[in-house]
């Protein structure tokens, strides 16, 4: 009698599970899909080993692995890749609420999302909060502030309060989220240093927070104390460089209060070699601070961070070729950066919005100079708001539209400078009162693709798990 009798063998999906099993127990070959090796092939840097099991696994059915491979996915960050990262997902997300929290993410975060499909994310991510999954609470709490015309019914701070009643530790950092987008950050300052106090062991998000709080009063000891568990816990391997950067760019912040640049630089500089984004935030901070250090250090600065590939770095060496303050003006040079970091950077497509329309290549591309600011204004950049407004009011290479040059004006306001409200000011008295209807509705409909472009938004979210 034979070893296998494919007669016996099980029909459809168990099949090839059953031949897996088989394949293992028989001959336990090398080459055949695992997962352990995959897990210890990322540990390496080795994706592509990590890949090839996650899908080969992934195609039999194995839950976990599709969810690595889609991890994988969304980590490469092309178009392609993030939709596959979807259909991944998708294909996970009936067994796994982590998948469904990690699809409830990608699609929050989705570059041109619909009101749809931030529906769903929103969905998923309650429903994977409801399951139990964690990380779930401030990315959901995100949605809800972002894009307030997709959950009409929705009392953010009330839904908020509900969830710290029931004892969910992330809903306190919901609620410094919710002061920062409210601008009553300030008021709390109290508060935030007891939630953060209490949390610090658990969210190390909190050291950010402590900081910002302890540079906003002015209490050096204390900011002390805490930079000194900061840079203990990242050395001993507890504490990832991510935050050592973001506390040392809340200590080089003149505007939370007195900075203390050369702090800074000792933390970055403790960091950056491990941690490659640190060598551009110690460019961008001799950039701020020159006397830290002259611009062939800034230079090398950048070099290392372009060795990385990192687009801030190309972002700051083409805004040094654009401005020609410390180094010689050179628009091409400054084109040839800063199109590297634009598919990341918004200030990127600003300063490329400006290149063409002021003809610093030697003629006006009106075109191209629109699409880059409308990017870069969707993005948050507010001075790219007040240059469309401008464009539109003066028909600076384009058709002059009163009802556009409205609607730019109207949210460059959010700048709250005598610039941009003489200049709101002056298009709405211009604007013919046949156009102001259909003026307040496009003002509407960009407001609505825009969601709240608020820049402690984008902070809050690139810390966000």
């Amino acid at each position: 009698m034979p070893i296998f009798d494919s007669r016996l063998a099980p029909r459809g999906p168990a099949l090839p599970l059953l031949a897996l099993a088989l394949a293992v127990g028989l001959g336990g070959c090398a080459g055949l899909p695992d997962q352990r090796l995959a897990a210890e092939a990322l540990k390496r840097g080795d994706t592509q080993t990590a890949e090839q099991h996650y899908r080969q696994l992934a195609e039999l059915g194995y839950v976990n692995a599709q969810i690595g491979l889609a991890d994988l996915q969304l980590a490469n960050g092309t178009p392609e890749d993030l939709a596959a990262a979807e259909r991944t997902y998708r294909q996970a997300m009936d067994s796994s609420p982590r998948a469904k929290a990690r699809l409830g993410k990608l699609l929050a975060r989705k570059p041109g999302a619909s009101s749809e499909e931030r529906r769903e994310a929103a969905s998923l991510l309650d429903q994977a909060f409801t399951a139990g999954e964690p990380g779930t609470l401030m990315p959901l709490t995100l949605l809800y502030l972002q894009y307030p015309q997709d959950f009409p019914g929705m009392n953010v701070q009330s839904q908020i309060a509900t969830w710290r009643q029931q004892g969910h530790a992330d809903a306190d950092l919901a609620q410094i989220l919710y002061y920062r987008t409210q601008g009553t950050y300030d008021q709390h300052l109290g508060e935030i240093e007891q939630i953060c106090q209490n949390m610090l062991a658990q969210a190390d998000v909190c050291y950010v927070e402590l900081a910002t709080v302890y540079q906003k009063q002015a209490d050096s000891e204390r900011q002390q104390a805490l930079l000194e568990r900061l840079m203990n816990g990242y050395h001993s391997g507890a504490l990832p460089a991510q935050r050592v950067d973001a506390v040392a760019q809340v200590l080089a912040d003149a505007e939370l209060g007195t900075p203390n640049e050369g702090k800074a630089q000792e933390m970055l500089e403790a960091i950056a070699p491990n941690y490659p984004a640190a060598w551009v935030s110690l460019a961008r901070l001799l950039y701020d601070y020159p006397a830290l250090g002259d611009i062939e250090q800034m230079m090398t600065y950048l070099d290392n961070g372009r060795a990385a590939a990192l687009p801030r770095a190309e972002l700051l060496l083409g805004r040094l070729y654009y401005e020609g303050k410390l180094v010689p003006q050179d628009p091409h040079k400054a084109e040839q950066h800063l199109r590297k970091a634009a598919p990341s950077e918004p200030s990127a497509n600003y300063f490329l919005g400006q290149i063409y329309l002021r003809g610093y290549l030697g003629d006006i591309y009106p075109q191209q100079a629109l699409d880059h600011l409308l990017s870069a204004a969707r993005a948050g950049q507010i001075n790219a708001d007040q240059t469309l407004a401008q464009m539109f009011s003066q028909g600076k290479g384009i058709q002059p539209d009163l009802a556009s040059a409205y609607v730019f004006s109207q949210l460059a306001l959010a700048k709250d400078t005598p610039q941009t409200t003489e200049l709101a000011h002056d298009i709405e008295l211009r604007l013919p009162a046949t156009d102001q209807l259909r003026a307040r509705r496009m003002l509407n409909e960009e407001r609505q693709v825009r969601g709240i472009t608020l820049q402690q938004l984008s902070e809050m979210q690139a810390q966000t798990p």
